[in-house]
């Protein structure tokens, strides 16, 4: 297999981890906003925050499975993740009146990592080409 193949099957990993991820997010997020009117504006900039970090993480993710280097670099995962999203999100939860002070965005990048972290990993498939 190529390394271009290499790096196409590890992203239709990624992409079908978060589908399944944003699969129960998205409705819960909805639900919410239907039973607590009021609270509707927060959970919009909570899921717009959750899926930036999420996107975040799986771009730094393929970058460091591209260079073949996955495991003991949690902190520059973290560190590229928070370059990545930290203005952003602070941004859409300030709006929402979070107050999401660097601690607790780095709080937020650590929960959404382990939510994606405790997915089933999807059966690869061969690329083909």
């Amino acid at each position: 297999m190529s390394f271009l193949g290499v790096l196409e099957a590890l992203g239709k990993d990624f992409a079908k981890g978060l589908k399944f991820a944003l699969t129960y997010a998205v409705p819960v997020e909805s639900l919410v906003a239907l039973l607590f009117p009021a609270s509707a504006p927060v959970m919009s900039a909570a899921e717009s925050a959750t899926t930036l970090i999420q996107n975040s993480v799986i771009a730094v993710e393929q970058k460091f499975a591209a260079a073949g280097v996955q495991n003991g670099t949690g902190s520059q995962k973290l560190a590229e993740v928070l370059t990545l999203s930290q203005q952003a999100v602070t941004t859409l939860l300030t709006h929402a009146g979070i107050n999401a002070d660097p601690e607790y965005v780095t709080s937020l990048v650590s929960a959404v990592v382990a939510i994606l972290n405790a997915q089933p990993a999807p059966a690869s498939q061969p690329a083909t080409k």
